[in-house]
């Protein structure tokens, strides 16, 4: 396994406080299996024992009968009773147990044991688990691989790494620790597409015109770092002869964003300081998905760079925006506390006219926080005291 140590930083201060549930969620295939393997290390490195673990997979079959709230409850009390000492209970992929809920918060008020859970959806906390729970709860995404995690898997395993696959590759982790053919790839990541549209839009919100759902999908992944609206999208599926409303769009679009495939990036107004509600940009959880699904990913380079930085924002535990000033856009608005990052991404700096247009928007930005180009050009040209950095060694940097 790959220790993923800024999602252990995160997590690890929340262990061993039996009262606060820790939740992981995220795409699935992500690794949250595996993080609660690392977890699980770490605690062994501490000094807990095995026996302390109560350890389920609820996509495993041999465990149906367990997807039975009144078989599960009775069965985990009984195993935390024969525990000396305090017990940690790993529940993977718990959403495929009816009434999860009432179970995870009676271990919470009942026992000493330390819960931690995952799931592929984020209605796991947007429903009858926030209300159990009443804010005895903290949340944590976790994201296929991002470029230093895709290396260190490579060199660990070919002792090589190419910043090259991983653009055409992404970082879903079974695909990024493996020796892979690239039909082998694409057909995994076309299967884990399906199994989320299918199994985790499809099925959870009964909607009947599955051609429809993957337009839209199709649609927004054609168009990632492109600002796109509802209305935008039914006007174009409009012109393809394919009747939708503007309220059908969004809520396929949010119900994408439920199941991890897809994140929005809304828009800031820098000058006012306030969040703009229309024309969001999406971006896909893995570009590799996306490559997967869409094509080879070196046809639409610009988007797929901006993916990448978008995710590793977002896995850095930023919160990531577009921003806007002066009708000008700053490809991202990277915010955590007090801190804050400008970043434009482009592939290469081919002409002064690029030069101005992606140095020149900051001049615009009202304050003095730090501002970054990112491309993928040999040379770099940093400006007016705007760093210019090359793509792979920004995802790599320890400086932001």
């Amino acid at each position: 396994m790959i220790d993923r140590s800024r999602y252990l930083d995160r997590i690890m201060p929340f262990i061993g406080a039996d009262d606060v549930i820790k939740v992981l969620v995220g795409l699935r295939r992500s690794g949250k299996s595996d993080m609660l393997r690392l977890i699980q290390q770490r605690l062994l490195s501490e000094g807990r024992t095995p026996k302390q673990f109560i350890s389920l997979n609820f996509e495993n079959y041999a465990l149906a009968k367990y997807h039975d709230p009144d078989v599960l409850y009775p069965y985990l009390m009984d195993r935390i009773d024969a525990i000396d000492g305090k017990p940690y209970i790993f529940l993977d992929e718990v959403q495929e147990v009816r009434g999860f809920e009432k179970v995870v918060n009676s271990l919470r008020a009942t026992t000493q044991a330390d819960v931690i859970i995952t799931g592929s959806n984020s209605t796991l906390l947007s429903g009858e688990l926030a209300t159990y729970l009443g804010g005895r709860y903290v949340q944590f995404e976790i994201f296929p691989f991002g470029y230093a995690e895709f290396r260190d898997a490579r060199q660990h395993i070919h002792g090589n790494d190419s910043f090259d696959a991983f653009v055409q590759e992404g970082g879903m982790p079974f695909v990024a620790t493996g020796s892979w053919s690239e039909e082998s790839r694409r057909t995994y990541l076309t299967d884990i597409y399906r199994s989320v549209v299918l199994r985790d839009v499809v099925r959870r919100h009964s909607i009947r015109d599955v051609a429809l759902l993957e337009r839209i999908v199709m649609f927004a992944m054609q168009n990632t770092g492109n600002v796109l609206s509802a209305n935008a999208i039914a006007a174009y599926l409009k012109a393809e002869r394919i009747e939708v409303s503007t309220q059908t769009v969004i809520n396929y679009l949010e119900y994408c964003r439920e199941a991890f495939l897809l994140e929005r990036m809304n828009r800031t107004d820098l000058a006012g300081k306030q969040v703009l509600k229309t024309l969001q940009k999406y971006y896909v959880a893995d570009h590799g998905l996306r490559n997967a699904i869409i094509g080879d990913g070196t046809a639409q380079i610009q988007g797929v760079l901006e993916n990448m930085v978008a995710m590793e924002g977002l896995r850095r535990g930023y919160t990531v925006s577009v921003g806007t000033v002066n009708d000008k856009e700053v490809d991202f608005v990277f915010d955590k506390g007090a801190q804050r990052r400008y970043v434009q991404v482009t592939y290469l700096i081919d002409s002064d006219k690029t030069a101005e247009r992606e140095f020149g928007v900051f001049r615009d930005v009202p304050d003095n926080y730090p501002k970054t180009v990112v491309s993928m050009d040999p040379i770099l040209r940093p400006r007016d005291g705007i760093e210019h950095r090359r793509i792979d060694e920004f995802l790599l940097a320890e400086d932001w």
